[in-house]
């Protein structure tokens, strides 16, 4: 049984999107790495890079070649200085020269070395084949898959025997929502507490509280940023930002804040109606998203693309419901919403590009409305009824962003899932689980065969839906 952490489910990186843009980038890190396992590193004398299917589509608009080109110069997703990349980007551009792994200077030139291939490879929508020629005239190539969320895999052979040894264990291997349940019955345990024993697995609980701490300040920082930012976002489409212009219709002339912290205790002094808090939860998954789509940093939760949802529904939690929670809520809801995330990914997808925008933004708002639900004091039948309730109502949803780019509709998207998932929280705590009718693995599956009857128009190609219907030139 695959283990996945929440910190595999809830990754510090660069936006636009985790599958297009983060994937990428990790995967050109890891094809340096293994090219230095091999000893083969210092011989390498030109790459080229190949990308395929979703992945070429709608690349350009997703900043799938820089994201190669800072992969290749050795820039990590996580610590990069945001106003780093266009300049670094640029230089390349200009000068045809790429600091391979930050160490060896190579002739590139982005147009040429980085092909963009229409068709798409049998194993996965997200296609990239990196190639390095040796100074022997030898082509070394590898293949690798971004499957969503930032993760990246290589096809495996069907007779290929797996070392156990190699993968982790948890004391409460989960891969459906009834293992997590019986775990929880067996054990006398929330969903909470039975997700950090599995993570107390694998690190410590000084490093699991300094990772999400990290997290959630990431979170913040970035809510803050786009609440603070006016303008236009990039790209071509010339999409106004609105967060800005929430937060300061919201706050009116209240400016007694100078950082994140002391801008949420400013927010708990406002006006709490609710129309209020509908523009309360939607400006902050707008932050979010502008910032993701500027190239900012955002976490995956669990992709780029959803990376507003819950952020803004613990947002929403932390100033509405609770003035009083710190870090122990924090805690709680992000590891609830990352097993969530993870029991999705086992199951079906959390790759638009193999499942539509059901897969990005119905899965953050199944994990969002989970996690606040046990925040709320709901039992575990309540937490996964939540989330089963919260995708219930994305089945279906497509992925047609307008120009390639997360922008439209895919920002407003994560509005309406934190939206739905705070409805969805509301519907569990007033039910009782012995009445419903679909249980949470059930809607898992379905969505998977949902997302396998759907066309390809529809996964984040740019073929069908708004990306179609909307032509560049009326935006």
């Amino acid at each position: 049984m695959e283990c996945i952490s929440i910190f595999d489910m809830l990754k510090i990186g660069v936006g636009p999107s985790s599958s297009h843009t983060l994937g990428p980038w990790r995967a050109a890190e890891r094809w340096i790495k293994e090219l230095r396992d091999a000893e083969l590193f210092p011989e390498v004398v030109k790459v080229n890079i190949y990308v395929y299917g979703s992945l070429s589509l709608t690349g350009k608009g997703h900043a799938t070649d820089y994201a190669i080109m800072l992969g290749l110069s050795g820039a990590n997703p996580e610590f990069i200085p945001i106003e780093n990349i266009h300049p670094l980007v640029q230089h390349i551009k200009d000068s045809h020269v790429l600091n391979f792994g930050n160490e060896v200077p190579l002739r590139f030139d982005p147009i040429n070395d980085i092909v963009f291939e229409r068709k798409f490879l049998p194993y996965h929508a997200n296609g990239m084949k990196f190639e390095a020629t040796l100074r022997s005239g030898i082509k070394k190539s590898k293949t690798y898959y971004s499957i969503g969320g930032g993760f990246v895999v290589v096809e495996e052979r069907k007779n290929a025997k797996r070392n156990i040894d190699t993968f982790r264990s948890f004391p409460f291997p989960i891969e459906k929502g009834t293992e997590l349940l019986a775990y929880c019955k067996r054990e006398n345990k929330t969903i909470s507490e039975i997700v950090l024993e599995n993570e107390r697995s694998l690190r410590s609980n000084d490093e699991i509280d300094k990772q999400l701490l990290r997290i959630w300040d990431t979170m913040l920082e970035c809510m803050y940023l786009g609440c603070h930012t006016q303008g236009s976002l990039p790209g071509g489409l010339n999409v106004h930002r609105r967060a800005y212009d929430l937060n300061h219709s919201l706050l009116g002339d209240i400016k007694n804040y100078h950082n994140p912290t002391e801008w949420l205790t400013t927010i708990r002094g406002t006006e709490v109606k609710f129309r209020q808090i509908l523009k309360w939860v939607s400006c902050f998954a707008l932050a979010v998203n502008e910032v993701n789509a500027s190239l900012g940093r955002v976490v995956t939760a669990p992709t780029n693309g959803s990376a507003g949802v819950i952020p803004a529904v613990l947002m929403y939690y932390m100033v509405i419901e609770n003035h009083k929670a710190d870090f122990r809520h924090i805690k709680k809801f992000l590891l609830i919403a990352g097993e969530v995330g993870s029991i999705f990914k086992k199951g079906a997808t959390i790759s638009a590009a193999m499942g539509g925008c059901q897969a990005e933004i119905g899965v953050s708002s199944a994990m969002a409305a989970a996690a606040l639900t046990e925040l709320l004091g709901g039992t575990p039948e309540q937490v996964l009824m939540a989330a089963e309730i919260a995708m219930e109502h994305h089945l279906g949803l497509t992925c047609d962003p307008i120009g390639g780019l997360v922008q439209i509709p895919c920002i407003e998207r994560n509005s309406m899932g934190a939206i739905k998932a705070i409805n969805a929280a509301e519907l569990a705590m007033g039910s009782d689980p012995e009445d419903a009718k679909v249980p949470l693995d059930k809607v898992v599956q379905t969505m998977w065969e949902t997302a396998k009857d759907m066309s390809s128009k529809y996964k984040e190609t740019s073929e069908g839906g708004l990306a179609i219907g909307v032509n560049l030139s009326d935006c």
